[in-house]
């Protein structure tokens, strides 16, 4: 954790953005949930995507968009996967892309049908 001083920690910081992700798969899924993704439901996605690749990030955020029209928030679960854990070839990174999304939509929608929150027009 960033400090200010000898031993006081910072609430805010800047970072330098870092290098990119080889690969991000995004799930709108509170736009389906109606609620956030709890942290066991991330420790399983976490598992069934370990099945098919070893280095991984999964981020479960709200993020929250605002400009001079409109203001919107959702919740969204983000898989990060570093490009040196990717296949090289085309073939290969299309293959496991596939699979990648194929499992991320699978679980997303086994989280809804156990338990999902309706939404409201309020």
């Amino acid at each position: 954790m960033p400090v200010m001083g000898p031993a006081e920690p910072v609430i805010a910081f800047a970072t330098r953005t870092s290098e990119p992700p080889g690969l991000e798969i995004r799930v709108n899924f509170g736009i389906f949930a109606g609620r956030e993704a709890t942290p066991a439901e991330i420790d399983a996605l976490a598992e069934a995507l370990r099945e098919k690749v070893r280095d991984l990030a999964i981020v479960s955020e709200d993020r929250h968009e605002f400009d001079d029209r409109s203001e919107a928030s959702v919740h969204q679960v983000r898989i990060e996967i570093p490009a040196d854990s990717l296949p090289t070839d085309e073939d290969g990174l299309s293959e496991l892309r596939g699979r990648l999304l194929e499992t991320a939509e699978r679980w997303a929608q086994d989280c809804i049908a156990e338990r999902n929150v309706e939404l409201s027009d309020a």
